[in-house]
């Protein structure tokens, strides 16, 4: 059975309330009728507050959770506790048959993964794939109209920028947020939220520190050339016209063959995007060098359902989403469960990671940062902050603003002690973000546990 580390488990957590708590049940004490089926499930009932137990099974091919407790995250406490049981003791769960209440989830749950995947693969009578549009030629037509009202958009927001330039950015915080927030509902109107978006980074540039009007013309240039782009999108080679859909806000599915490898998990964190949680995975695949996010959401109030164990390693078939650098992917049938421990990718040096971002930015100029691998770096202080710098000399990365104020910088640093590490994270013009290490002189051979840093 490939079990998972406890590192793991507690990376799966949707938040430091559910961590602390899940950590509380991580032991057999308030465990019983707990078991386990082979490397796919674990089951169990967590003694409550009330008269009957929470029933808690997981799906560790997922991995996929259901409890009967009330709680909306997911994993809830009592699923993280019941796999710290399972991953620090091999006799709290013994292998057996799952009780009726957990076989039954576990069996619908399959049954309808394998007809989703059936259904994925096979063809209608015209040949086509069954799961595209019932109507093909209103689909059309609905894509028509609302490529017109982006337009739209796009040419009533060239007018508001030209107004901006004309009267000087210096008096730009004058009118406050409200006019920013005017002109992203009009975008969000147009059916453009990718441009909405942008318009509200604008409003939160202005008078925000010494320098403000410099990055406020930066991001105006980068709107200016995203709207100039929709405008003329017929002229544009397909990846680049991919691309400029995505960043206006059209969504496309994952389309291309399948690729299959065994994907490390890099890292896993959620950030807010509005009233919704985003939740961004990366992997990294041992054959085909390549790196993958995967990108879920969850509603108000609850996390998303995707979440894999970080450091694990796990054998599957991704679908990449179109547009330049092919970066997002859908995960797709995965055989087997995760092994609990990966190999780091290769990695290079700062000036290596620097120009893989110079050369992503030619396919996508709206690009803030493309994930690297840092090989033999050591992080020092530099000023008010710190850089990441080769250890045999040369270039080096500043650390990105965002990641100074997080724990995870700190933990970098000791896990270092001045030696060199290798360093999982986005570089783009901000600096570098650290997102995961690993131990000092790991060998590239050597299974090693990776250290979440966000």
């Amino acid at each position: 059975m490939a079990r998972w580390t406890v590192e793991q488990v507690l990376a799966l957590a949707p938040d430091d309330a559910s961590r602390k708590a899940g950590s509380k049940l991580g032991s057999a004490g308030p465990w019983s009728g707990g078991g386990c089926d082979g490397s796919d499930a674990v089951w169990g009932l967590c003694k409550g507050s009330g008269s009957k137990p929470y029933r808690t099974v997981v799906d560790l091919t997922g991995p996929a959770y259901k409890c009967s407790c009330p709680s909306r995250k997911f994993p809830c406490k009592h699923a993280l506790g019941l796999l710290l049981v399972w991953a620090s003791d091999e006799s709290a769960l013994p292998p057996g048959e799952a009780p009726d209440w957990a076989g039954e989830w576990l069996t619908g749950r399959r049954e309808r993964s394998a007809g989703k995947a059936e259904k994925t693969e096979r063809p209608a009578a015209d040949g086509t794939s069954a799961a595209g549009p019932a109507d093909p030629e209103a689909a059309r037509r609905r894509a028509e109209r609302r490529a017109e009202r982006i337009t739209g958009g796009a040419q009533e927001l060239e007018e508001r920028l030209a107004d901006l330039l004309r009267g000087g950015l210096a008096a730009a915080d004058q009118p406050g947020y409200g006019l920013w927030e005017e002109a992203a509902a009009r975008m969000v109107d147009a059916q453009a939220p990718g441009l909405a978006a942008r318009v509200r980074e604008l409003g939160a540039i202005a008078a925000s520190g010494p320098g403000w009007p410099v990055r406020l013309l930066e991001e105006c240039a980068l709107l200016h050339l995203l709207d100039s782009a929709w405008l003329g999108i017929d002229r544009l080679p397909e990846p680049l016209a991919a691309t400029v859909r995505t960043r206006v806000g059209l969504t496309a599915p994952a389309e291309g063959p399948p690729v299959r490898d065994h994907w490390l998990v890099l890292a896993q964190y959620d950030t807010p995007d509005g009233k919704i949680v985003a939740r961004r995975i990366w992997l990294h695949g041992r054959e085909t060098g390549r790196t993958a996010l995967l990108l879920s959401f969850g509603a108000a109030g609850r996390s998303p359902a995707l979440a894999l164990p970080v450091g694990g390693t796990i054998d599957a078939e991704i679908t990449p989403y179109p547009g330049a650098g092919q970066l997002r992917a859908e995960l797709g049938r995965q055989f087997g469960v995760p092994s609990p421990a990966g190999t780091p990718p290769p990695g290079g040096t700062a000036a290596t990671a620097i120009g893989a971002y110079g050369h992503a930015l030619r396919e996508d100029p709206w690009l803030d940062a493309w994930p690297v691998t840092l090989r033999d770096v050591i992080p020092v202080p530099s000023g008010d902050g710190w850089q990441l710098a080769d250890a045999a000399g040369g270039a080096a990365l500043p650390v990105a603003p965002a990641a100074l104020s997080r724990p995870g910088l700190w933990r970098l640093v000791a896990l270092s002690g001045g030696a060199p590490v290798t360093v999982f994270g986005a570089c783009g013009h901000r600096g570098f973000d650290p997102f995961a290490t690993w131990s000092a002189g790991v060998g590239d051979d050597a299974a090693c546990g990776t250290v979440p840093l966000i």
